[in-house]
């Protein structure tokens, strides 16, 4: 069992001793040191919290206690319950709100929760604020007000209809076109929050038939939640079974879309933003990213309508930093998260959903021909473990200086650009060893890439 806590959040499994774990404690302190960096960037005494959670055991318990806390702070909290990562980020601006906090520990097993913070655009906190705020766990810089000076609590239970109502109006989202096609949908809801927030998607983008697996909101997880294809096989069957368009499946937050076609094969994580990238390239030229260790193939569609694709540092913050500095016109993580603009800057499966149908649709062709379209590549992830005394820094540059004549990215440990494949090292903040991921036209070739690296580093 272990407590993270890091530049994003605080992460951890419920339970144990404060400290160790996430526990109502470490909620607490937390929560109320983020009321004390609100204060002080908002410059307000009583500034305004937006606060969701996602579908977890733990999820209620965590929510009362961070807003308990933010009211004991002097916040005004705004609890939209049961709710979606990317919903709680476009309704923390809507709402004119200073912050918000989403409960959720994404893919992760049940026993873990996080709390996951926003600032008043709706997204994530910088790196630099991060590390503000831990300082101030640390120095236990925060305090409550006094019975006078009580935050608030409002329950806002029209944050789902706004957030697709956005979607809806998108000029590139054509939820008559959709309808027209009288698709019919599965969707493993992963017994979260995916279970409305999808299904409710769909039917208001006039899709004719949606049915619904792992529907019940418990947290305890039908399967591994991190949406896989070897996690999504009851998915896949059902998607046969019934004679389906199309199969969706989320992670607990859904900030993470991956698809099943008609026959019941995984699309691939990966092609999500490939495919969606490619629609909306047809429409708004301009620029894309993802980070170093997503598909070659999103550069490929990139390039072949003539527009300029640009690799980030993991993390997704580092990458809404590079969509701005590029004005990127979509963007993402080969991990199923596309983020688009014009909605807000956040992973969202929602939009998604919207802008892969209306493409589809616009096509008129299944979801197996459209997958078709796009170039094949196949990723491993290997790992390489460091003795001890070992700087991993130096084996990173000597990994840098053994492929100099190759094309090198250095942004987030060593990427290096093969001309049938990349391979990208990253060293692990959890464990002693080099995270290894390679891409090639097969998995041959891709593990070939990895050993052809490991040699020259050994």
């Amino acid at each position: 069992m272990t407590l993270i806590k890091s530049i994003s959040g605080i992460r951890g499994t419920i339970g144990g001793k404060p400290g160790d774990n996430l526990t109502p404690l470490d909620v607490v302190q937390f929560s109320a040191a983020f009321a004390q960096w609100i204060k002080k960037q908002s410059g307000k005494n009583n500034p305004k919290v937006v606060l969701g959670r996602d579908g977890r055991i733990s999820g209620e318990m965590v929510l009362d206690l961070a807003a308990q806390t933010l009211k004991a702070c002097g916040v005004h909290v705004v609890k939209l319950g049961l709710s979606t990562t990317p919903t709680v980020e476009v309704y923390v601006p809507y709402c004119k709100a200073d912050g918000g906090i989403i409960l959720t520990a994404s893919h992760n097993p049940k026993e873990w929760n996080a709390l996951k913070l926003l600032n008043d655009k709706g997204e994530f906190i910088s790196g630099d604020d991060g590390a503000e705020l831990l300082s101030m766990i640390e120095a236990e810089d925060y305090d409550f007000v006094s019975v006078d000076e009580l935050g608030s609590i409002e329950v806002s239970s029209d944050s789902m209809s706004y957030h697709i109502d956005l979607i809806k109006k998108d000029a590139l989202v054509d939820a008559d076109l959709i309808a027209s096609k009288k698709y019919k949908v599965v969707v493993d809801g992963v017994n979260s929050s995916g279970s409305f927030a999808i299904p409710d998607t769909l039917r208001a983008l006039g899709v004719a038939e949606v049915v619904v697996l792992n529907e019940e909101i418990t947290g305890d997880f039908a399967h591994n939640p991190e949406p896989l294809p070897e996690n999504l096989t009851e998915l896949a069957a059902k998607v046969k079974e019934v004679g389906a368009d199309l199969g969706i499946a989320v992670d607990p937050d859904v900030d993470r879309l991956a698809l099943i076609d008609e026959n019941g094969n995984p699309f691939g994580e990966e092609y999500t933003l490939v495919a969606v990238a490619d629609y909306i390239l047809q429409n708004r030229k301009g620029a894309t990213v993802s980070n170093l260790s997503s598909s070659r193939a999103l550069a490929d569609v990139t390039n072949k309508h003539g527009c300029n694709y640009t690799a980030a540092a993991v993390g997704e913050v580092n990458v809404v930093t590079a969509m701005k500095n590029n004005e990127a016109v979509i963007g993402g993580e080969g991990n199923g998260g596309i983020i688009y603009p014009p909605l807000h800057y956040g992973r969202d499966a929602m939009v998604g959903v919207a802008l892969f149908l209306t493409y589809l649709a616009q096509e008129n062709i299944l979801v197996s021909n459209l997958r078709a379209k796009y170039p094949d590549y196949v990723m491993v992830k290997s790992k390489m473990p460091i003795s001890a005394g070992v700087n991993v820094d130096e084996v990173l540059k000597k990994a840098e200086t053994a492929f100099a004549n190759e094309n090198l990215n250095t942004i987030d440990g060593v990427k290096v650009d093969f001309e049938a494949g990349w391979v990208h090292l990253r060293k692990s903040n959890t464990e002693p060893i080099i995270r290894l991921y390679a891409e090639a036209p097969s998995e041959q070739e891709a593990l070939a890439l990895v050993e052809k690296v490991k040699t020259a580093i050994n």
